[in-house]
């Protein structure tokens, strides 16, 4: 009786860390994806966006923003290929 509850214990245990472990981001990849979203979000800072949410405005705040769409900012051709990579990148993460 004793191995049989041993057994499921051991059971529920694995599968526990199995959801977990597919669900939970890597320590790389946390790290990677902060880096990723500053450096993206450093761009449009650069070039004039006012940030809407709540951790954007906080790390870079809005003094100075002038455009609230970000389809407007006005961004050089190797700002806006260094976002799409940024992007696919932060997809590829599982960022969020």
């Amino acid at each position: 009786m004793r191995t049989i509850i041993a057994a499921r214990t051991i059971i529920a245990a694995l599968a526990a860390l199995v959801v977990l472990g597919a669900s939970a981001a890597p320590t790389w990849a946390q790290n990677a994806c902060q880096d990723l979203w500053v450096e993206r979000n450093s761009i449009y800072k650069a070039n004039g966006y006012c940030f809407k949410t709540a951790r954007a405005i906080s790390y870079f705040g809005n003094a100075g923003c002038l455009y609230d769409n970000e389809a407007s900012i006005p961004l050089s051709r190797a700002d806006r290929a260094r976002i799409q990579q940024i992007r696919a990148l932060e997809r590829q993460y599982g960022c969020r």
